[in-house]
C-alpha cells in the first residue's frame, strides 16, 4: 500500500506540474488553478479516473450555469454564495455528478472573485477545466502499474497458507490430542482479501479488454476458505483415533501438495471417491463414540467434495 501511495503522489505531482505549465504557456491567468484541478481529477484506477474527470467537468458546467443566473441577477455579494450552494449542490447531486462538487466550487469561486459574468471569464474557467482535468486523465492513461507480479506473489502466499492448513488437518486427524491455534486461517483470509482488492483494482484499469482471471481466482479462494472453516470445525470433532481418520489424513496429505498447483489435477477428487467407497464397505460403528467420530469424518468428506468442486469449476484443467 505504501508503494501504491508513493506512486500516486508521483503521478499527482507530474499531472499538477504539466497542467500548470500548459496553462502558463497558453497564457491563462491563475495558471496554478489548473494544477489544483489536476490534483482533484486523479484517481486510483483508469475507469475511476475517467468517471472522476467526467463528474467534475459536468458538475462544473452545471455549477457555472447556476452561477451565471444567480450572480448575474443578484450581483456578486457574499450572501449570494450560500444561496448558490443551497441551489446548485442539490442540482449537481440530482444530475449524478456528486463527485464534482468540490471542483465546481473552485471554478465558481473563481468567477465570483472575477466579479463579472462575461465570455472571457467563463472561457478562462473552461480552459482551466480542460487543461487541469485533461492532464489528470492523460497521466492516468499513460501509465498504471502492472499488478500481475504482485498478484502472482499473493496467490503463491495464499496457496501456501492453504497448504499449511491441510497439513494441520492431517496432523490433527492422526493425533486428536494435538491442539492447532488456527493462525493459518487468519493468514489465508488476509491474503485472499488482499488479492481480491488488488484484482478489482486491476480490472478497473482494463478499459478495452477486461480479463477477470484474478478476480475469479481469489473469489474461488474466498469461497473455499469458508468451506475450509467448516472443515476445521468437523476436524475438531474427531476426538479419537480410528482407521477412517488415518485414511482421511492421507487425503489431506495429497491436498497439501495439490493446492499449490496452478491446475486442477483431479487426483484428490479421485482419492475421495475411492475413500467413500471404502467407507461403505466397512462395518458399522460398535460404540457411540466411534459413531460420532465417523459421522464427523463423513461430513468432512462431503464438505471436502464441495471444496474440490469449486477448484474443478474455476481452476484451469490439467493438460497431459
Amino acid at each position: 500500500m505504501a508503494g501504491l501511495f508513493g506512486f500516486r503522489v508521483i503521478k499527482t505531482a507530474f499531472a499538477a506540474f504539466a497542467a500548470v505549465m500548459i496553462a502558463h504557456f497558453v497564457g491563462i491567468p491563475s495558471a496554478t488553478s489548473a494544477g489544483l484541478l489536476a490534483i482533484l481529477g486523479l484517481d486510483t484506477t483508469i475507469k475511476r479516473s475517467i468517471k472522476t474527470v467526467v463528474d467534475r467537468f459536468f458538475a462544473s458546467i452545471v455549477g457555472l450555469a447556476v452561477a451565471c443566473v444567480l450572480f448575474g441577477g443578484l450581483g456578486f455579494h457574499y450572501w449570494v454564495i450560500p444561496l448558490y450552494i443551497l441551489i446548485a449542490f442539490p442540482v449537481i447531486v440530482r444530475a449524478s455528478f456528486k463527485g464534482g462538487i468540490v471542483t465546481n466550487a473552485v471554478v465558481v469561486f473563481h468567477v465570483f472573485n472575477a466579479g463579472e459574468i462575461s465570455w472571457p471569464v467563463l472561457w478562462t474557467e473552461l480552459q482551466l477545466l480542460v487543461i487541469g482535468l485533461g492532464s489528470a486523465m492523460l497521466v492516468n492513461l499513460i501509465y498504471m502499474p502492472n499488478p500481475e507480479e504482485k498478484l502472482s506473489k499473493i496467490r503463491s502466499e495464499a496457496d501456501e497458507c492453504f497448504s499449511r492448513i491441510f497439513a494441520q488437518f492431517a496432523r490433527t486427524l492422526r493425533n486428536p490430542d494435538y491442539v492447532w491455534d488456527g493462525r493459518e486461517l487468519i493468514e489465508a483470509d488476509k491474503k485472499v482479501e488482499e488479492g481480491l482488492t488488488l484484482a478489482r483494482r486491476s480490472l478497473e484499469n482494463q478499459v478495452v479488454k477486461a480479463d477477470d482471471f484474478w478476480s475469479v481466482y481469489f473469489y474461488m479462494r474466498k469461497q473455499q476458505l469458508e468451506s475450509i472453516q467448516t472443515m476445521a470445525q468437523l476436524v475438531s470433532q474427531v476426538y479419537r483415533q480410528i482407521s477412517q481418520a488415518e485414511l482421511t489424513a492421507e487425503l489431506f496429505d495429497r491436498l497439501e501438495r495439490d493446492v499449490k498447483s496452478e491446475y486442477y489435477t483431479g487426483r484428490a477428487a479421485e482419492m475421495l471417491r475411492e475413500l467413500e467407497e471404502r467407507f461403505k464397505e466397512m462395518n458399522l460403528p460398535d460404540t457411540r463414540e466411534e459413531f460420532e467420530v465417523r459421522s464427523a469424518i463423513l461430513q468432512l468428506c462431503r464438505e471436502l467434495n464441495r471444496y474440490l468442486g469449486m477448484s474443478k469449476k474455476d481452476k484451469a484443467p490439467h493438460v497431459t
